[in-house]
């Protein structure tokens, strides 16, 4: 084999190596957020960099307190200082305009591309680090009460497809990755809505593997007319020890956003949820 030819096999698989051994969270994904702006102009995106820079700071760190931190108010008056690139996605692309609308009043996903150069020192200044490590894939194992109603959200059960719609909605935010068990993992183990709250999270970690997941996310939301809203429990163990967290008179797309936000505050190492 010409010494080129062996040179270049070389370099490919060294190359063909770091890429297999980088954490797949920490790739360029990670630095990036998105969120809703009305219209492309200059105003509107500028609010649309501040909440990008709030979310691609809890994303890459996994810890939800920052954005309450005093010191991102001087941050994010130079929000659109630390973007590297960012791009508008129409989301009425197809839609014609119609009747006075313009381009500037339809609604557009902001998109936001960071560099880890930027954002590390920016974590730093806060107190915070970097999240790189493989995120685990959680199985959602959640009980439902609304009135007479209730039942364990399942992977291939139609009614609760709004409910892992929102899920997952919640979870991409963070860059983390989750499952739901199929109805008959959850008949055969036991599992109906009233035992998933009396299940300890040993047993749930272990059916978690069988759903194909790393561990499990356990939770219950029940509706409450007192509240105006569902009242939301949750439970997660990890280095043994189980943490739990609440959120009361909220949606159910609150509810699974503050779950995936707790869940990521804990595997990240930074504590207990709040």
């Amino acid at each position: 084999m010409p010494r080129f030819l062996r040179l270049t096999l070389v370099v490919i698989g060294l190359m063909a190596a770091c890429a297999t051994a980088r954490p797949a969270s920490a790739g360029d994904d990670l630095y990036r957020a998105k969120t809703i702006v009305t219209g492309q102009g200059e105003e509107n995106r500028l609010i649309g960099f501040k909440a990008c820079l709030d979310a691609v700071l809890v994303r890459v760190s996994g810890d939800q307190r920052l954005p309450k931190k005093p010191a991102m108010a001087a941050l994010r008056d130079k929000a659109g200082s630390f973007v590297a690139e960012f791009r508008y996605r129409d989301r009425m692309e197809g839609i014609p305009i119609h009747d006075e609308q313009g381009t500037h009043d339809r609604p557009h996903d902001l998109d936001c591309l960071y560099k880890p150069a930027v954002i590390d020192p920016v974590l730093a200044s806060l107190g915070s680090k970097p999240w790189l490590a493989e995120r685990p894939r959680l199985a959602i194992f959640l009980a439902t009460e609304r009135g007479a109603r209730r039942f364990a959200l399942a992977a291939d059960d139609e009614h609760g497809a709004p409910m892992r719609e929102s899920f997952l909605n919640a979870a991409d935010p963070l860059a983390m990755l989750i499952a739901f068990p199929e109805a008959s993992l959850l008949s055969e183990s036991g599992l109906t809505d009233k035992a998933l709250h009396e299940t300890d999270m040993a047993a749930l970690d272990k059916a978690a593997k069988q759903a194909g997941a790393d561990q499990a996310l356990a939770g219950s939301i029940v509706w409450s007319d007192g509240e105006l809203g569902w009242i939301a429990d949750w439970r997660l163990a990890t280095g043994g020890k189980t943490y739990s967290w609440q959120v009361r008179g909220v949606s159910f797309d609150e509810a699974f956003r503050v779950a995936m936000r707790g869940a990521a505050q804990v595997l990240s190492g930074n504590g207990q949820p709040e």
